[in-house]
C-alpha cells in the first residue's frame, strides 16, 4: 500500500505538521476533517504526528477540504513523495497527471446514496443496471457539508435555467434602443 511508503522521518513530519496547521487554520477538530475524507481519527493522528502518509486518495481529498491553492498543494504532494520516482514502489503504478479521452467520458446515473453528518456528506452515484440486477457504483464522493450546500445551490440555479429544445437555437435579444436627449 502506498501510504505506508518509507520516507524520511522529517519529511513525513513536516507533511503532518502542514496538514495540521491547515486544519486548525479552519478550526476544525480531528473527528471533523477525519470524518470529511473518511478516516478515522487514530489514523489521522498518525498523519498529523508524521507516523503515518496518507494515501493518494486521502491527501487529494485532503487538499480539497482544506481548499488549498495549487502551489501549497504540490509542495505537500512531493512532500508525501508522491512525484519523485526513485523512491516509488516497483510493483505499485505510479499516478501520472496525463488526461486521456477516457477520462473526459460523462457516466451517467439513475441512483444515489446520500450519507451525511456533523462531519461531511458522502454521495454514492449508481446504475441501477449492474450485474445481477444489483445497483453498479459509478462514482463515489466526500465532501464538506459547506461544499454540499454550495453544490445544492449550483444545481438549484442550473435547473431554474430555462431548457433548450432539440433543433432551437438560442438567440440573444437586440439590444434597446437609445433614446436622444436634446442636450445643445
Amino acid at each position: 500500500m502506498r501510504s505506508n511508503r518509507s520516507r524520511p522521518n522529517s519529511t513525513r513530519q513536516q507533511l503532518g505538521n502542514r496538514l495540521k496547521l491547515e486544519r486548525e487554520r479552519l478550526q476544525e477538530s480531528l473527528a471533523e476533517v477525519s470524518g470529511a475524507v473518511e478516516i478515522d481519527i487514530d489514523s489521522m493522528q498518525k498523519i498529523e504526528r508524521g507516523e503515518q502518509v496518507p494515501s493518494e486518495e486521502i491527501l487529494l481529498l485532503l487538499i480539497s477540504h482544506f481548499d488549498m491553492e495549487d502551489n501549497a498543494a504540490a509542495k505537500l504532494w512531493a512532500m508525501a513523495g508522491y512525484n519523485d520516482d526513485d523512491g516509488a514502489d516497483i510493483d505499485t503504478p505510479k499516478t501520472r497527471g496525463v488526461m486521456t479521452p477516457e477520462d473526459l467520458k460523462i457516466d451517467y446515473t439513475d441512483m444515489v446514496h446520500i450519507a451525511a453528518n456533523e462531519f461531511g456528506v458522502t454521495m454514492n452515484f449508481m446504475q441501477s443496471t449492474g450485474a445481477g440486477n444489483q445497483p453498479m457504483l459509478i462514482s463515489r464522493l466526500g465532501m464538506s457539508r459547506e461544499h454540499a450546500e454550495f453544490i445544492i445551490d449550483s444545481l438549484q440555479q442550473s435547473l431554474k435555467k430555462p431548457q433548450l429544445k432539440s433543433g432551437i437555437t438560442k438567440v440573444l435579444p437586440k439590444p434597446k434602443a437609445h433614446k436622444k436627449t436634446d442636450r445643445n
